[in-house]
């Protein structure tokens, strides 16, 4: 039975073996992440051609007897301050990804916190105030390297903003959490909420991650 430490307090949560105890499946997980990646890219990376380069209309000289190369536009590629051949224009760097496979490197990236034992669960209501003193403490005493992402949900913004000024510690609501977040994290910290809700998704269990998984991607 997998099972992972509470942070705030002594004891242990146990984790759904389906989701934290799959094996790691690498062809999966670098096909999700490149697909997550690649969708935020902006891909407004735009070059002009020669024939999008204002001037250039009027053949700079004849055709002969000046003794000179031939040249029929001054915004030639081969010109200084010509178009540019075979340059980036903008597109769309996204690719789709079956849900199944990403249930199933989602359950590969978590599998992997819990075998390595860098995932801890945080109880519902640790936090009924800001305390960045205590959040800190809490993970200095866990003693799992950095970087940290900590997971939570929608409702626990006391939690979120008693996590979020640690140094090199990244907060994301449970619902936005994507497979690369969890693989450049070295350590996971899970609200009770955020757990059942990326458990539900790596189920696929319910509309609502349903919903999500489609975000996502």
């Amino acid at each position: 039975m997998a099972d992972a430490p509470f942070l705030t307090k002594t004891g242990k949560a146990t984790l759904d073996d389906d989701v934290f105890a799959a094996r790691f499946n690498e062809a999966l997980v670098h096909e999700c992440v490149r697909s997550e990646l690649n969708a935020r890219r902006r891909g407004t990376a735009s070059t002009k051609t020669r024939g999008k380069v204002r001037g250039g209309g009027a053949k700079p000289w004849r055709q002969k007897g000046t003794g000179r190369a031939r040249a029929g536009s001054i915004r030639s590629p081969i010109w200084t301050g010509g178009g540019t051949v075979f340059g980036p224009s903008p597109r769309h760097y996204t690719f789709k990804v079956n849900r199944k496979a990403r249930r199933a490197a989602l359950r590969s990236a978590l599998s992997l916190h819990a075998q390595r034992g860098s995932l801890a669960v945080l109880p519902g209501g640790a936090f009924d105030a800001p305390a960045t003193k205590t959040a800190a403490a809490a993970l200095a005493k866990w003693g799992q390297p950095a970087p940290t992402l900590v997971a939570l949900g929608a409702d626990e913004s006391d939690a979120a903003r008693s996590f979020r000024n640690i140094d090199r510690t990244t907060v994301r609501d449970g619902a936005n959490v994507g497979i690369s977040d969890l693989l450049g994290a070295a350590a996971l910290v899970v609200s009770e909420a955020a757990l059942e809700h990326l458990t539900a998704r790596a189920k696929g269990e319910g509309s609502e991650a349903e919903t999500q998984e489609e975000v996502a991607s």
